[in-house]
Formats: C-alpha cells, structure tokens, sequence
C-alpha cells in the first residue's frame, strides 16, 4: 500500500469538509465547544464537525495532537495508542484501543490507523487519519475491529491572539459490531465535547516544545476545493 499518497488523499479529505459549509446541524453547544453533524458519505452514519479556541500556539497544539508517545495520559477515551509502524517523520500507522463508554453500553474497539502530519500555507497544520488493514495487526476475538473513515484535526492560528489556536476536528468513526445508531447518535456530542476538554486540559499540564519553526518554504499549498 502507498502510505504517503492515502495520507496526502486522507488530508485533502479534510481540507474539504472544513470548507464545506453546507448542511451541518448543530447538535450540540457546551463549555464553548459546538458539535455539528451531517450524514457521511462514507458510511451509514454521521460526520461529526467539533469546534473550540485551544490557548497554545498552532505549532505546540499540532505537536500535542500528533505525537503518540504521551498519549493516553491526556485522552481518557483510550486504553492503548501504539505507534506500530514509523513510515517517516510525519507518517506512522498506530494501535488504538478505546474504553467503553456511554455506560458500558459501547464496548472497547480497536482500531489501526494511518496518521499524518501536514503543514500548509498560513500557518495551518492538518492531523489526519483513516483506518487500513496491517496483516501484522489482524483483528482479534478480544476486540470489535473499528473503522475510522477519514478523520482529523485543522489546527489554525488566532491572528488577533497568537497565544490561542482554533481546533476543528472531524470524526466519522464505524464503530460495527451490533450497536444501534441512536446509541452512537445519543452519545458521540458529548464524549466528543470531553475530547476536547480533554486537550484543553492536556495541554495546560505538559511541556510541550515547538520541533520547527514556521516557514513557508517547503509547505504544501492550501488548495481551494474544486
């Protein structure tokens, strides 16, 4: 498989439903965090559109999100995050195992995804992620084999406040097994506004240095979608 290309499709999937401003219906606002959803074309089941100001810069915020090795002490919705594949700096595939939630009524999933990193013009970086089959990772009995659709985190600059970032994350996560949708549908706004009180948190507790100075030489174009 080529890694690099899905990643680089995966991130303008992204780019794409940030610009789209049609058909989203907010379903819930909370702690200045607001979720919107619409239906996913990718699956029978939402896109999920989550909105909130992170008071850290956009390189030190895109560090936090992206490096695995701290992860699970931050985001209480995981067991397990591991790197298990290392494709280049900005490129890996990881293990993810996440707790039950909505009372125990969702059971822990596993998943195995393809992250990437992407730095584009304006000083706006884009987290991606889409789940992909790894023979060396074959689902176990232990697990239900979740299936992230393309996901992802815009991390862009507060021009008036350079000490703030706006965070807008998107998520269509399959969750399979035998769920009824109005579980998913009743419980994912408000796990997915303590994710991001979660990084709210997160971030405030740990040190996290810049690995790069910002220059426009070297980044990908923002491209306008077509």
């Amino acid at each position: 498989m080529d890694y690099k290309a899905l990643a680089q499709q995966t991130a303008q999937e992204i780019l794409g439903y940030y610009q789209d401003t049609s058909g989203w219906k907010v379903v819930k606002n909370s702690k200045k965090i607001t979720v919107s959803s619409k239906a996913s074309k990718k699956f029978h089941g939402n896109l999920y559109r989550v909105e909130g100001m992170i008071p850290e810069s956009t390189s030190k915020l895109s560090d936090f999100l992206f490096k695995p090795e701290n992860r699970v002490r931050w985001d209480n919705s995981l067991k397990m995050y591991n790197m298990v594949l290392k494709i280049d700096s900005d490129t890996f595939l990881c293990h993810t195992i996440t707790q039950s939630f909505a009372m125990g009524s969702i059971s822990p999933r596993d998943f195995i995804d393809l992250v990437s990193l992407k730095h584009y013009e304006r000083y706006m970086d884009v987290i991606s992620s889409t789940s992909v089959d790894f023979p060396a990772y074959p689902p176990s009995s232990s697990y239900i084999r979740g299936y992230n659709h393309a996901c992802g985190y815009m991390c862009l600059p507060v021009q008036e406040n350079p000490a703030y970032s706006k965070l807008v994350m998107f998520v269509q996560t399959e969750m399979r097994g035998k769920l009824a949708p109005s579980i998913i549908e009743a419980t994912m706004p408000s796990n997915l506004v303590s994710f991001m009180l979660n990084v709210k948190d997160g971030i405030k507790t740990q040190k996290i240095p810049s690995r790069r100075g910002y220059h426009h030489n070297g980044h990908s174009s923002f491209l306008k979608k077509k």
